[in-house]
């Protein structure tokens, strides 16, 4: 089984070439795996597709659940398609289960812009437990602490939590309750963020079926769109992370556009041998 192996700002992936892949919750695992595995945040699994045609995507996460949307992924996939295509072509639509995309491949490759879609806050939409309504400025308790969030979807969930402070021990401590708290039924990726000034802002992240990374493309849409609801940042915010940073922009109708990096990291064989 052929793979390439990329990182965006040290979230990594692997991408494998699909249809003709099928894979199992305990391969995901397993390929995933650390030290018994290649090593990564997921697996993308997609098709180069027939001249013009919008390309599908899956997105498994390392604990082999599925996950709708992934930005990093889709910037690495990006890259992918555009090395697979020879070089030749620069945008794509990419079709995901959270929704389509449109992708361009810049600067020889070494950034990727995404128009990721249209942010939305309403409970129905994310889900959030409760009545109808936008989830802006909630409170949870939470391992004894009262906690400020505000819900978003952009084809996946997240919740926001505004902190003065950030680390990666906040996130290690607490996003493993939020992510499984009752009130997200689809369980939910978590955002601790810290805003800086108008145009920059810090998260910290535990994404839903991954724990703990150092970046996250959906993470950082979310959290700059939070952001600029409440009135606490402009409409373009770089969002900063331990693994690096992204470029958000969002529009009036809270549409969202990233661009950030990807690098190569290298290309291999999967051995049968590592699932025995």
């Amino acid at each position: 089984m052929r793979f390439v192996k990329y990182h965006a700002i040290g979230n990594d992936y692997i991408v494998l070439d699909w249809p003709g892949v099928e894979l199992t919750e305990k391969q995901i695992r397993r390929i995933c795996h650390r030290n018994y595995g290649v090593g990564a945040d997921g697996i993308l699994c997609g098709s180069a597709g027939a001249e013009g045609s919008p390309f599908a995507l899956r997105i498994f996460n390392p604990d082999g659940s599925e996950a709708e949307k992934s930005g990093n992924g889709l910037r690495i996939f990006a890259r992918y398609l555009w090395e697979q295509k020879g070089k030749r072509q620069t945008r794509f639509s990419i079709i995901t289960a959270g929704g389509p995309v449109e992708a361009e491949v810049n600067e020889k490759g070494s950034s990727v812009t995404v128009d990721m879609g249209q942010v939305n806050f309403h409970s129905s939409k994310i889900p959030v437990a409760g009545p109808p309504r936008e989830v802006i400025n909630e409170k949870m308790e939470i391992e004894g602490q009262t906690l400020i969030y505000s819900a978003a979807t952009i084809g996946n969930p997240h919740c926001v939590i505004l902190r003065d402070n950030v680390s990666a021990d906040l996130a290690l401590r607490l996003g493993p309750f939020i992510e499984r708290d009752s009130r997200f039924p689809n369980r939910t990726n978590v955002q601790f963020m810290k805003v800086v000034d108008r145009r920059n802002i810090k998260i910290e992240i535990w994404e839903r079926g991954a724990g703990y990374t150092l970046s996250s493309g959906s993470s950082s849409c979310a959290a700059a769109a939070v952001a600029y609801r409440l009135g606490l940042c402009d409409s373009k915010i770089t969002v900063r992370m331990p693994g690096g940073n992204i470029d958000i922009e969002v529009g009036a109708d809270y549409s969202v556009r990233m661009t950030g990096p990807v690098t190569k990291v290298f290309e291999g064989t999967i051995s049968e041998e590592m699932f025995s």
